[in-house]
């Protein structure tokens, strides 16, 4: 399959709104790629459609009752539901989407989650499984390092990369939970997968966050990626990689995870 960045545009411009909000950012001979940005933490959620069967997968749903009615209308059938992570924001839409086959990584357990989920992947840290959608079929690779069980899938023209992944450079480490040798393990298994795939493949993050030139894409391609990708950049030099400063923030969210890390470790 081969895209080029001109045609990418000219899918976004031509491709009507699927609903007054969620958009066909990509279609291809087999799929259809809807995106929205929903919620106040500028969370992208993704629905990938097998064009053949209608069957569909919600990625990270922040609103279930939102993705329901795009699915409704339009005559797809949500099977399933991935979870790049467990954090409250990508598996909030959750609650209401229990009836669907819902995925998470087992080792989320390991940061507290209990569900309300009803199929786990198990396979080790920088490995993958394939899994279908229909006639589609996407790697599910284990990225740790954001969180324990964090997982990223590729495959049919797309990266969906969650938190492991933005597009300018990549999820915090210093949440309860996180590890930063395992994000930079798993940003380095990650490039090497990127490199084997065609550089025209659009990646689709887990928040829209600016870039260092100003811009605020929701997609860019791979070949992009590689090439401006702050952490990408910074993986072979240790000093480089310590110097990074989204690897961790002294805010709100790094006291609470203190605190929680403290009371793992009196359990």
């Amino acid at each position: 399959m081969i895209f080029t960045e001109r045609h990418h545009l000219e899918v976004m411009r031509s491709i009507a709104l699927v609903s007054e909000m969620a958009e066909i950012i990509l279609e291809t001979a087999k799929m259809l790629v809807l995106q929205e940005q929903l919620g106040e933490w500028d969370n992208l959620n993704h629905l990938l459609v097998c064009k053949d069967s209608n069957k569909a997968v919600v990625i990270d749903p922040f609103f279930s009752k939102y993705w329901l009615e795009v699915c409704e209308k339009h005559g797809f059938e949500l099977e399933q539901v991935w979870l790049t992570h467990s954090h409250w924001d990508h598996a909030k839409g959750v609650d209401g989407l229990t009836d669907k086959q819902v995925w998470v990584h087992t080792l989320e357990s390991e940061r507290g989650w209990d569900g309300p989920s009803n199929q786990e992947w198990t396979h080790e840290a920088n490995s993958f499984i394939t899994q279908n959608v229909g006639e589609l079929e996407f790697e599910i690779h284990t990225t740790p390092g954001h969180t324990p069980g964090h997982v990223t899938f590729i495959g049919e023209g797309v990266v969906v990369s969650g938190d492991c992944m933005f597009l300018g450079r990549c999820g915090r480490t210093d949440l309860f939970g996180g590890d930063v040798n395992a994000q930079r393990s798993s940003l380095l298994h990650l490039r090497s997968k990127l490199q084997e795939i065609p550089g025209d493949w659009i990646v689709l993050p887990g928040h829209q966050y600016a870039l260092e030139d100003g811009s605020n894409p929701r997609w860019i391609t791979v070949n992009q990626l590689l090439s401006d990708n702050q952490a990408l950049q910074a993986l072979d030099d240790d000093n480089a990689w310590n110097s990074l400063e989204f690897l961790a923030f002294d805010d709100n969210l790094a006291e609470k995870a203190r605190r929680e890390r403290a009371r793992a470790q009196q359990d």
